[in-house]
């Protein structure tokens, strides 16, 4: 065992000389989520103001000037300066006027179409003042309904059907699990391939390079040995960067008070708690080592960095999709989803985060990932005992 320790101690160290290695594995995992999310808070928060005070003008057919519905439109925006109502005497421009911006909206009135006569043309990708022109119209609507109802001598209270009230069953770190739960996985998932994929390259394909891999191998060691000891540097790596970029996620919700709200940031701070965490680490162990077994035999069989990071690449795909199903609200944690690799860490996840993790699919997915670690470590050993690829 001493030798194992005694190459893992030296290829950690030569790991962490490394600037490119430091880069992926340490300071974008810490650095990346502050600086993101900081820069999305205040562009988001910029766009949010922009948009609430960019002046909105809402066209109508000249020809409808004294329709009710433009009458009640004029008269619950008199009061708002950024809203403008005015007419137009060619009302078949305005879909060209809405793409140039020059107006935002345009209200076509159909008398022929009695279910719904009133059409509001305006542009789908402004989602942004969707929301001010939802408010007047259905103010003018409501306008309209009271004055009907007034001159009909009817109340509101004496036709209303019933009241109701909305109530979840889910608590809200349930819906904060289930909802968005997804992105904490696929964080972790993305840097601990990436923490893994540099160090992979340059303890097999750089030292061949380097020409002192054939050193390494006359060494009175049994290369099961060596396998093993680089093998724990490149997992090491991939683990660090994982939990650094947790700690950067961190950093980036208290440090940088991003959420204001003092209850979602207690459902926030109770989530990441020591057995949160220590359950998220156990559950990347495997993953990081099948990700190890993954890398290694490519980095083995190539004969430099640049055809090995070649190859490599492409695999962040095969990694990506799978964690991007945790994004997917409708899919759970089963014994199905359990057997699937990858898939199977991030509903785990998602359904530790909301606090409904059943404990017999999460063994079911933990012996899965052992098992898929234990057959890419297996395949790494016979990839690395062939002469012809360690040494070519």
């Amino acid at each position: 065992m001493s030798a194992i320790f005694h190459i893992i101690k030296k290829e950690l160290t030569e790991t962490l000389r490394d600037k490119r290695t430091l880069m992926t594995m340490i300071v974008i995992p810490i650095l990346l989520f502050p600086v993101l999310l900081s820069m999305s808070v205040k562009v988001s928060q910029h766009f949010s103001d922009e948009a609430s005070l960019k002046k909105i003008t809402i066209a109508f057919d000249q020809a409808f000037e004294d329709h009710e519905v433009i009458t009640k439109l004029k008269a619950v925006s008199s009061t708002d300066t950024l809203v403008e109502i005015v007419a137009v005497s060619d009302f078949s421009t305005t879909k060209e006027l809405i793409q140039k911006d020059s107006i935002q909206v345009a209200v076509f009135i159909d008398k022929k179409n009695a279910k719904a006569p009133i059409v509001v043309w305006h542009d789908g990708t402004k989602i942004d003042i969707l929301g001010r022109i939802t408010e007047k119209i259905d103010a003018a609507k409501q306008l309209m309904v009271d004055e009907q109802m007034a001159a009909l001598n009817i109340k509101a209270s004496s036709i209303s059907g019933f009241d109701y009230q909305m109530m979840s069953t889910a608590s809200t770190q349930e819906s904060i699990g289930k909802l968005a739960g997804g992105f904490l996985p696929y964080i972790f998932i993305v840097f601990g391939f990436l923490g893994c994929m540099y160090p992979a390259i340059d303890l097999y394909t750089g030292e061949k390079e380097r020409g002192t891999i054939e050193t390494l191998l006359t060494a009175p060691i049994a290369r099961w040995k060596i396998l093993v000891g680089k093998m724990s540097v490149v997992v090491i790596s991939g683990l660090l960067a994982a939990s650094l970029s947790l700690l950067g996620l961190y950093i980036s919700i208290r440090g940088l008070n991003l959420i204001e709200d003092p209850a979602l940031l207690g459902i926030i701070n109770s989530i990441l708690s020591f057995k949160f965490i220590t359950v998220l680490f156990l559950l990347q162990v495997p993953l990081t080592i099948f990700f190890a077994g993954l890398l290694i035999p490519i980095a083995i069989h190539t004969k430099s960095f640049k055809e090995a990071q070649s190859i490599i690449t492409p695999l962040n795909f095969v990694v990506i999709l799978p964690a991007m199903i945790g994004f997917l609200p409708q899919i759970e944690l089963n014994a199905t989803t359990a057997l699937i690799p990858i898939v199977n860490i991030v509903l785990a996840t998602k359904e530790l985060i909301a606090g409904t993790l059943n404990y017999m699919h999460l063994l079911l997915s933990a012996v899965v990932m052992c098992l898929i670690a234990a057959a890419a470590v297996f395949i790494s050993y016979k990839q690395f005992e062939k002469e012809n690829n360690v040494l070519n």
